[in-house]
């Protein structure tokens, strides 16, 4: 059986029965049956299409030995039962031949645009029969793998009178979810979407999308479809690639068509046409293939077939014919043709916007390459795109570009939002009534931060609290009755103090939790004085800072030492005494009790310097040991539940809250657990302590403890957090389009600061409770708050030593040169040590007049000694005195001592005595 696309108004059924006609010419006559509904205006551009195409094929092909004759029977609307599901998915066979789209192939595309404008459900409407039922499965799988659901499927009947339809169309107004998915034929759905648009659901905010079943047949006027009650509607069409040989046909096709059908104007081809074209020479092409011998004919096994086609004869030859069908390939009317498992391959669909008088083209679905603008561009590329920026610009019901949000919260509009009311702790709901005016407000924390959440949505959401109160305005039960009355569906959602809990969570939705998380334990604190400690002295520096100062210490008596030693004399003397000097006058600075005087310019410098860091260092160092020394340190008395539990104390919770449960899960009897509605009943609990009835500890929630310690955080301490929790949440109905939008607009919130802003407005401390958690405690200080001035000192200091040095070099360097060149370096810098150790002395010596001259003009004539020689005092050495730039020789005797060898060389910078 080869099937062409069905149609409500045209069914087009082909299926074969060969005959073998043994005749004596050269062509052998192949009987085709083919059934239509020949009073339709699709039935007959059907039969035209599978003439046309024979037409042509022997043609073109005027050598073939076969030849397909066609029986014509009309259908009268009625021949099959399963000619309505012919594009079902459901419908198989391993005869039957499907040359149309299935109509699972459109599934993933429309799971694509619902993913691609950020819809999360959706509502499929389809006829009740098994083209309407077949195709639900493959919706739903495709919606799931984008994150989208079915909340509902709405199925209508297919011979449904108009009371019916708009019955069904109310029932789906009164539900959240506005993206409806249409999967009929054109008959049933243009009565639906004319009844739709008559009671308003073609407006604003609606989201209307077709399967091919309709879309295919948008453009023809053919169809029964009025375009006027569908604009705004997206459709998929099959998509047909336009070419020159499609054009040929279509001309050649209306005028045949005309010719044929005088009485029926303004017909246009559309592609179950094209389908039939191409269905007829596939036939055409296998029947050749096959030939003319071995067709005989016997009954089918009808038991398990749902139609009455189980009555009809199969050909002997089928499994040959199937095989060829299988494998026949060529590029048809409607496209490439090839059929794989009997299904025909054609799986891009043409996404089109109804508008005006018909449709328009925003773009295209492809399997490899999802939504795209132009399908052309995209044929070498892979990436698989889900975005609605793919698309061109749509108009959606309502004449609007606004893309709908997919749902509604109400038909009024208006969400009802339930909110406790509470004795103690109102700074996170307050519930006052006034009787006068029979008004309620509504205030507090939970309230504030609901209402910017809900002005950080792309949307306007209405709404109205009501108090979860008895008539007389008092509590009407616990949190968790709050909460079964969202899950009833009396209220949308619960606003207040509502903890994130496992088991609501079956029956509800929450929000991400809009506080901080954990449970928390309060306890009384006690003083405790570090002033008794032996080595409290140390505590205000921290141990990098005293290694720091140390150093520096150390560091600066060495650059003050190095830069006054030639000049000062309080920096000279033995070893042991400038050590000594260098190390008094570096830490005396720390008392500013040093008696040396200071006599260089750079060695003032840095002392100054230092004077000042030494200054903030030890003024901020006496702060610190005395804050230590005059403030109580604070302590909790008690930082271990299990002490608790094994002592047998008493213990606190808010009544009513979850944290009963939990003390009693870790062991807590009924009779060491005490009630409190508010702060001041904590406070006095706590205050009575254990041994007068009250409670050695008390267990709440992170939030409502920091409020209690924003007021009383003198005598009491938050023990940080105890176990787990979610923290506080809105709540929502099961399956609310609103949770997701509403958790995404509170991390904007937390984001733009604004939520620090609202708790700073309601949880207001007192001046003496800055930091309620460290009440009374200290800083230590750090190097971190000293960095930067030992920086400074230290680059000071540097500088100095880089200049001092520089200066002496300048001043020295004949010394490093004028060395016997072959003294070692070693040599060279143990004179330098020696002229730096000795300048002071030097410059006090005035009867040393030769030598003392040269000295001080440096760099006008070098001085050497040279190798002593033999003069005619032949009992002395006489050294000989070189002025090298002169080139002159001086030598003159001197009294050394005539026991040194000739060869003794007499070293550059040798302090010598009078000569003689």
């Amino acid at each position: 059986m080869i099937k062409c696309p069905p149609y409500p108004v045209f069914l087009l059924l082909l299926f074969f029965r060969i005959f073998l006609a043994m005749a004596q010419n050269t062509t052998i006559p192949i009987n085709v049956g083919v059934v239509l509904d020949l009073d339709s205006r699709l039935g007959k551009i059907g039969l035209s299409c599978i003439n046309m195409a024979l037409s042509d094929f022997y043609a073109s092909h005027s050598n073939y030995n076969t030849r397909l004759v066609l029986h014509t029977r009309d259908s009268t609307r009625d021949v099959v039962v399963a000619a309505d599901a012919a594009t079902s998915p459901s419908l198989r066979g391993s005869y039957f031949f499907r040359i149309a789209q299935n109509d699972s192939s459109q599934v993933r595309a429309i799971s694509t645009i619902i993913q691609a404008f950020g819809w999360s459900e959706a509502v499929p409407i389809s006829v009740d029969n098994e083209f309407g039922e077949g195709v639900i499965p493959y919706l739903t799988t495709a919606l799931q793998e984008v994150g989208a659901r079915i909340p509902y499927w709405s199925v209508i009947p297919s011979k449904a009178t108009d009371g019916q339809i708009v019955a069904e169309l109310y029932r789906l107004m009164s539900m959240q979810t506005r993206v409806f998915i249409v999967h009929m034929l054109p008959s049933l759905g243009s009565r639906f979407f004319a009844k739709a648009k008559d009671i308003g659901m073609m407006e604003e905010g609606n989201v209307w999308i077709t399967t091919n079943g309709m879309a295919n047949s948008f453009s023809t006027s053919s169809s029964s479809v009025d375009i006027d009650n569908m604009q705004g509607v997206l459709g998929l069409k099959t998509y047909v690639p336009n070419t020159k040989e499609l054009e040929n046909f279509r001309a050649r096709w209306q005028t045949k068509f005309q010719q044929d059908n005088p009485t029926i104007l303004n017909v246009k081809l559309d592609v179950f046409g094209l389908w039939a074209y191409d269905a007829a020479w596939a036939l055409a092409l296998a029947v050749e293939k096959v030939g003319g011998t071995n067709f005989s004919f016997r009954k089918m096994n009808s038991s398990h077939n749902s139609t009455d086609l189980g009555s009809l004869e199969v050909s002997q030859g089928g499994p040959e014919l199937v095989r060829e069908l299988s494998s026949t390939r060529f590029r048809g009317l409607s496209g490439d043709f090839s059929l794989i498992n009997g299904q025909l391959q054609s799986s891009t669909f043409q996404v089109v916007n109804v508008n005006d008088n018909g449709e328009r083209g925003i773009g295209y679905w492809t399997p490899q390459n999802g939504l795209v603008r132009n399908i052309i561009s995209t044929r070498n590329t892979n990436r698989y795109s889900t975005s609605n920026a793919s698309l061109g610009p749509i108009i959606w019901p309502g004449d609007t570009t606004l893309a709908p949000r997919g749902w509604q919260i109400r038909p009024n509009g208006t969400i009802k939002v339930l909110v406790p009311v509470k004795v103690g702790f109102e700074e996170f709901v307050t519930v006052r009534h006034d009787f006068s005016t029979n008004t309620t407000k509504v205030t507090g924390f939970c309230i504030e931060v609901f209402d910017a959440v809900i002005k950080a949505l792309p949307y306007p959401v209405p709404y109205e609290f009501y108090p979860f109160a008895k008539p007389n305005g008092k509590i009407a039960g616990r949190y968790n009755d709050l909460v079964n009355q969202v899950f009833l569906g009396n209220y949308d959602a619960a606003v207040g103090d509502i903890t994130i809990r496992a088991n609501r969570s079956l029956y509800v939705d929450f929000s991400l939790p809009f506080t901080e998380s954990g449970i928390s334990m309060v306890v009384p604190i006690k003083g405790k004085h570090d002033a008794k400690s032996t080595w409290v002295f140390l505590k205000p520096l921290t141990w990098d800072l005293w290694v720091t100062s140390g150093c520096f210490f150390i560091f600066i008596g060495f650059v003050v030492w190095f830069l006054e030693h030639p000049i000062n004399e309080d920096f000279r003397g033995s070893p042991h005494h400038q050590i000594g000097t260098s190390f008094w006058f570096a830490f005396s600075t720390m008392v500013f009790a040093h008696r040396e005087r200071v006599v260089s310019n750079l060695g003032r410098f840095v002392v100054i310097i230092w004077c000042f860091v030494v200054l903030v260092l030890t003024q901020s160092y006496t702060a610190s040991l005395s804050s230590i020394l005059t403030i109580q340190q604070l302590q909790p008395i008690v930082t271990d539940v299990n002490l608790l539990l094994k002592n047998g104390d008493n213990v606190g919770y808010q009544a009513g809250s979850f944290i009963y449960e939990i003390l009693s899960q870790l062991g807590f009897q009924d009779d060491k657990l005490r009630t409190y509605r508010s702060a001041e009943e904590l406070d006095e609990l706590l205050r009575n302590g254990n041994e007068n009835g009250g409670i050695s500890a008390a267990f709440d929630e992170t939030p409502y403890m920091k409020l209690f310690l924003a007021t009383y955080c003198s005598k009491y301490t938050l023990v940080e957090p105890t176990f787990k929790a979610d923290g506080f949440a809105f709540v929502f109905q099961k399956g609310s389009l609103l949770t997701l939008d509403v958790s995404t607009a509170i991390t904007q919130v937390h984001e733009a600061y604004k939520m620090k802003a609202i708790e700073a407005k309601w949880f207001k401390k007192k001046a003496s409770c800055s930091n309620p958690n460290t009440a009374g405690s200290y800083d230590t200080l750090s190097l971190d708050s000293f960095w930067g001035l030992f920086i400074v000192a230290g680059v000071a200091s540097s500088l100095s030593l880089l200049i001092y040095v520089a200066m002496f070099l300048y001043e020295h360097g004949h010394i490093l040169t004028c060395v016997d060149s072959k003294a070692s370096f070693r040599t060279r810098i143990r004179e330098v040590l020696r002229a730096y150790d000795q300048e002071d002395k030097k410059s006090k010596k005035d009867n040393v007049q030769g030598i003392a001259a040269v000295e001080s003009s440096p760099n006008t004539n070098c001085l050497c000694l040279r190798r002593p020689s033999r003069s005619r005092h032949p009992n002395k050495i006489v050294p000989e005195i070189v002025l090298e730039e002169e080139g002159t020789t001086c030598t003159q005797p001197s009294e050394l001592n005539p026991n040194v060898q000739a060869t003794q060389e007499i070293e550059c910078g040798i302090e010598l005595t009078a000569i003689t």
